[in-house]
């Protein structure tokens, strides 16, 4: 079904030989230097690119994905078979797949939401995400969650308004009632909204400033572990990772910001070095041979 993954499974791996002077493996050289060995906590997103762009940063990065965000309602227009083989693709690497929360607004208001969740379901995605970012949803969460059950397909629930501006009190003691409502149903996690300029959106003010205020109340809420903070943008993907440190989850990342988003949780980028948050332990220097 997939020639050129499964003529890569089969190819031996590249090495050097191990009389090469130096030899080492970055994996080695990475724990030197104090960098932990993370789960993947990022879930980027593909905004409708082709197939090998999208297979090759399964092959290059799969191991740093939690999941694989499809493209709003681009899969559906796109060739099916191609939207299949990037499914399968994701599958092969071990990637999750997810559905963004747009076509699920408007199955539900066009009064098709089975047939999508049956769409869903045959394209072999794992997970749907819910959301009234542009409607007001009149479906109870339990019983949204049930139908998809039926499907074996999991549920994430998006918190939050696309245009109603950044959060008050008030919004977020509404967010924080309602996805205590969507867990009790059943779903496995909680986004929070950003969109590709955070300037009074969600959790950031109109200057583009993370309001750590705020954002602590979700994660105290429903822990860490529970919440997807979307953050398509570098402003808001560095915030949240100053802030809460390495173990944030993110989405919406672009597949190509993916490797920057991770060296940056790892301390590895030159702004991450001196954070607090990220910044790798200090190590007594190694003397070097003949000294």
């Amino acid at each position: 079904m997939m020639n050129t993954l499964l003529e890569n499974s089969h190819r031996p791996p590249r090495t050097i030989p191990h009389s090469a002077p130096g030899h080492i493996r970055s994996a080695d050289y990475l724990r030197r230097i104090g960098v932990q060995d993370l789960p993947p906590r990022t879930a980027p997103f593909d905004r409708g690119y082709d197939p090998l762009t999208v297979e090759s940063h399964l092959e290059q990065s799969a191991h740093l994905m939690e999941a694989l965000k499809i493209s709003m309602a681009c899969w559906m227009i796109a060739d099916e078979s191609v939207t299949r083989r990037k499914v399968t693709a994701a599958t092969y690497y071990g990637v999750p797949t997810i559905t963004s929360g747009g076509p699920f607004e408007i199955a539900v208001a066009q009064g098709q939401l089975e047939s999508y969740l049956d769409l869903c379901a045959d394209i072999g995605v794992r997970r749907i995400e819910c959301g009234e970012g542009s409607t007001n949803l009149r479906l109870r969460a339990a019983s949204i969650a049930k139908l998809a059950r039926e499907r074996c397909l999991e549920v994430q629930f998006e918190l939050g308004k696309k245009n109603a501006g950044a959060c008050s009190d008030h919004v977020v003691d509404v967010l924080v009632d309602q996805g205590r409502r969507w867990l009790d149903a059943g779903a496995v996690q909680l986004v929070v909204e950003a969109r590709e300029s955070p300037k009074r959106v969600g959790l950031f003010h109109k200057e583009g400033d993370l309001d750590r205020a705020y954002a602590d109340r979700f994660a105290h809420a429903f822990g860490l572990d529970a919440l997807l903070f979307e953050a398509p943008s570098k402003p808001s993907q560095f915030a949240l990772l100053d802030h809460f440190g390495r173990d944030v989850h993110l989405s919406n990342v672009r597949l190509e910001e993916l490797l920057r988003v991770e060296i940056y949780r790892r301390g590895l980028h030159s702004d991450a070095f001196g954070k607090k948050n990220l910044r790798l332990p200090r190590l007594e220097a190694s003397r070097s041979p003949g000294n």
